[in-house]
């Protein structure tokens, strides 16, 4: 494959008024659960990027009727619980690691066998952390040698579980969901407990959707034998794809950037708590409910940030938005210290490295830890930067344009428009300086 190179001139302030695509755990979930819901399930907002676009398509696969995504709008025809028919062949997921972990707990319960494929980066990353519960739950799953996709998955009857989970992941806490729904009633209710607070965008929506769920401090009650009504779903824009933008703003001197219509669940906000306790100036404006999630505008203006010792019960709040906070912690006075946030090694890359590799190229003073790193806030330098393919690797280091004193290049590019479609009409939009072109 070509590489894409994002270049970016040093400088530059952020300033306008931008909405987001769509928020991506959401329309990853509207689709899943609209196509096995009764009834139809009417979708506006979607986010029209390639890993969405995987779980459409897979379900499409799958027998299910679902519109032509217009404009951020869908329709699906819910098929039930049990009205999912065989796929012609293996499902591909492309790079969708959510994608992929959510449908083994759903297939894991179906009368027919799969196989999910996925792109290079899919295929290297560990599956065993949602294989593993599945499997105690009564699933038949074969993995490759590495615990890597493709996944073989067989008919099994699956029964309730009880489960601590290991880690604060929604993927692995939605796949034992998604499962559970298939459980025999008589059999009880499965039991998920949680180590710390992580999104919970499965359970709202399961509630949205007419179907029973149980909630008791930090355990997740659900029994299996009902059924899912077909609704409507507004996605609310992606708060992981506003914070590029949020810590853009909070670097860049002059700064001062509207962002309407962000999803603020409390179990996403943990970049806006983080930036704010680093002395950020960003306030939120006209807040609001849609479909049970939490929305709201973000005004953020420039402000002089500091280092600090990041919260752990912050860590999984803001799991996917580390890489902009390390450009943060970059471009911060002090030192800012990131532990427990292991999740970080089995994300597209291993994004502690990755991005510690890259503030290496800009001469960004740090020291890797198993669980986190230790940044020192100073000027930062210019050089080229490999992000691994990982979208989200790619868009922090243009942030860090803003503040850079020399050209940065990002090479490896291509999965950005897999995540965020658009991110580079935006940026240039809200004020940055950003080429980009095959090589």
């Amino acid at each position: 494959m070509s590489d894409l190179v994002f270049k970016v001139t040093p400088g530059g302030k952020l300033s306008g008024d931008i909405r987001v695509p769509g928020d991506k755990s959401i329309s990853h979930r509207s689709i899943i659960l609209g196509s096995i819901a009764d009834g139809i399930t009417t979708v506006e907002g979607f986010l029209e990027g390639e890993d969405s676009l995987a779980t459409l398509e897979a379900f499409r696969a799958m027998g299910v009727q679902i519109d032509d995504v217009v404009a951020g709008k869908t329709t699906i025809q819910g098929v039930g619980l049990h009205g999912l028919k065989p796929p012609a062949g293996s499902l591909y997921l492309g790079n969708s690691g959510t994608s992929m972990r959510l449908l083994c707990g759903l297939l894991a319960a179906q009368a027919f066998p799969t196989v999910l494929t996925g792109d290079k980066s899919l295929s290297s990353r560990p599956m065993r952390r949602v294989t593993d519960p599945l499997t105690e739950m009564g699933a038949n799953i074969v993995l490759q040698e590495g615990g890597v996709a493709p996944i073989h998955i067989s008919a099994g009857k699956l029964h309730p579980i009880i489960y601590d989970l290991p880690v604060a992941s929604a993927q692995i806490k939605s796949c034992l969901l998604l499962a559970s729904l298939y459980t025999d009633s008589a059999d009880g209710s499965s039991q998920i407990t949680e180590p710390a607070p992580c999104r919970d965008h499965t359970e709202r929506m399961l509630r949205g959707f007419g179907y029973e769920i149980g909630t008791q401090g930090a355990r997740i009650s659900i029994t299996g034998g009902g059924s899912l009504s077909g609704c409507h779903i507004d996605v609310p824009a992606d708060i992981s794809s506003a914070a590029f933008f949020l810590v853009g703003a909070s670097i860049a001197e002059g700064s001062d950037l509207l962002l309407r219509h962000v999803g603020i669940n409390p179990t996403r906000t943990g970049v806006i708590n983080i930036l704010l306790a680093m002395g950020a100036d960003i306030s939120i404006e006209n807040p609001g409910e849609v479909g049970g999630e939490p929305v709201a505008d973000i005004r953020v203006k420039y402000a002089p940030l500091k280092g600090i010792e990041i919260p752990l019960d912050q860590v999984p709040l803001a799991i996917d938005e580390f890489p902009a906070l390390f450009i943060a912690a970059a471009c911060a006075q002090g030192t800012t210290t990131l532990s427990g946030a292991e999740e970080l090694r089995v994300k597209e890359s291993d994004r502690i490295q990755v991005m510690a590799d890259g503030l290496a190229t800009l001469g960004v003073t740090h020291v890797v830890k198993d669980d986190g790193i230790i940044i020192e806030g100073g000027t930062l330098g210019g050089g080229e930067i490999n992000s691994h393919g990982d979208h989200r690797i790619a868009m922090a280091f243009t942030m860090a344009g803003l503040k850079a004193t020399k050209e940065i290049s990002i090479h490896d590019c291509h999965n950005v428009a897999t995540s965020f479609p658009g991110f580079t009409d935006l940026a240039g939009k809200t004020g940055i300086s950003l080429e980009y072109a095959e090589k």
